[in-house]
């Protein structure tokens, strides 16, 4: 396709014997309309390139999930309630600030994918280095190495908030809103079930190294993975953005635009209180396997049914949900999900309270559970997609990353509540703020009106017919 001014004038001859602003307009038109259709033509591709980067992510994570790999590292190393508390607020603040400032930037970018994969790239690196260090230290409770940690991790974080932020983008970007269900889907499945095998294959035979030594091949291998990751971006076709000729906005009007959006975009704002409510859900995260552990006897031979039962549940609700946000919308999708993981500490809590044979195999049901809160924050993610223009997608999502870092402040307190109180408090606390996120789903706009979204569905099971 061609979209410069030699092109056009040939077929429309008259309208540009002169130079002006509406033949400056038409210009424009016929460019975006042009790269709308080199868009829509690569679809299909970018379908397959982002489903397996998403693959290989999972693939990855799976050796650093939050419930499970790293609340037990941290044990390893340090043990005390607060600094496993810490993660979470790490996770979540990491995941805030530095896309909030990073949307600027972001949306100038002419290549969304381009910048994603150098962003996944440098994901690597606090892993590879932790790996590294873990291999070479002979003493696993150096005073240094907590802090150490809790440093990579919050770097890690960072360039994974920058990472999911550049995702959505090039996802807003590229394929179209009816399709983004199907994409979480199929990777979700693939990427599980893939995730799974690894997992199965590897987990089993570092977990039993001596002296936790089989931390450092589950790092360097979870590293590896996101190099890869990043790499299969270059198989995926996009058409360059035009100049933005706007003025840079400096780092404080991200913080200002994102207070502006929260509180003028109705919308915004009812989805954004959803999202706090539920995202305190990772709250007790680094708490499910301490509450294995201390009521169950739970070990380190109990890790990898609960990590399987977490990313098989993943496989298993993402083409699920994924139907649903695409036929019926992300609102409904992002209700069932809130609804389902209200139930999540009340299960855990019930099942600790199990004695007896087959206690332990019951209680991988809590992390079954788990496996909706990646899936549930992928879901707002595409519903607020819909709520902006093309050109605002990034400072959307890295405003509702500042919602979802919102009640991570509370993090410590949950692990000092934990150790120092009767832990079911907490728990039902936390299942209750959530329930509350699931009533205020009722508050939400449809931004999907239902003629559009019949016209998107029709031309999206011709597409896949096709394909």
């Amino acid at each position: 396709m061609t979209n410069d001014k030699s092109s056009l004038q040939q077929t429309c001859p008259a309208i540009l014997m002169t130079d002006g602003p509406a033949n400056s307009e038409l210009l424009g038109n016929q460019a975006d309309r042009e790269r709308r259709l080199a868009i829509e033509a690569a679809e299909p591709r970018n379908l397959l390139v982002l489903s397996a980067f998403q693959v290989l992510l999972r693939v990855g994570w799976i050796f650093k999930t939050e419930t499970v790999i790293m609340p037990d590292f941290m044990d390893a190393i340090a043990g005390a309630g607060w600094i496993r508390g810490l993660l979470p607020v790490l996770n979540r603040v990491g995941q805030s600030v530095p896309p909030l400032v990073f949307s600027d930037a972001l949306q100038r970018s002419p290549l969304k994918l381009r910048t994603l994969l150098g962003i996944t790239t440098l994901m690597a690196v606090p892993f590879l280095a932790l790996g590294a260090i873990w291999a070479l230290v002979n003493d696993q409770k150096v005073t240094w190495l907590p802090p150490l940690f809790l440093l990579l991790y919050f770097l890690f974080f960072s360039l994974n908030g920058l990472n999911q932020q550049a995702f959505g983008t090039a996802q807003g970007k590229l394929i179209r809103a009816v399709r983004r269900g199907w994409l979480m889907g199929l990777s979700g499945f693939i990427g599980s079930v893939s995730a799974v095998l690894a997992a199965i294959w590897l987990l089993p035979g570092w977990l039993k190294l001596p002296n936790n030594a089989g931390y450092a091949p589950i790092f360097l291998f979870n590293g590896g993975m996101y190099l890869v990751g990043g790499f299969v971006l270059l198989l995926g076709l996009e058409p360059r953005d035009g100049a933005d000729r706007t003025p840079k906005s400096p780092v404080w009007e991200q913080f200002r635009g994102a207070w502006r959006l929260f509180w003028t975009d109705a919308g915004f704002r009812s989805v954004g209180w959803v999202a706090m409510c539920f995202i305190s859900a990772l709250l007790l995260f680094p708490h499910y396997q301490w509450l294995g552990r201390e009521q169950l006897g739970a070990t380190n031979a109990n890790l990898l049914p609960w990590v399987v039962a977490q990313n098989l549940s993943l496989g298993v609700f993402s083409p699920l949900l994924g139907r649903i946000a695409d036929h019926r919308g992300n609102r409904l999708a992002v209700r069932i999900a809130v609804f389902l993981s209200a139930l999540t500490p009340l299960v855990a809590l019930w099942l600790a309270s199990r004695q007896g044979e087959g206690s332990l195999t019951w209680y991988s049901l809590t992390f079954a559970l788990l496996g909706l809160c990646p899936l549930t924050i992928r879901t707002i993610q595409n519903y607020v997609l819909e709520l902006a223009d093309e050109s605002q997608h990034s400072l959307y999502l890295s405003t509702m990353t500042v919602c979802l870092a919102v009640p991570f402040v509370f993090s410590p307190i949950v692990g000092w509540l934990v150790d120092t109180f009767p832990y079911q408090w907490s728990f039902g606390a936390v299942s209750a703020v959530i329930a509350l996120g699931g009533l205020l789903t009722f508050r939400m706009p449809e931004p999907r009106s239902t003629e559009a979204n019949e016209e998107g569905l029709q031309k999206v099971t011709k597409d896949t017919k096709k394909t």
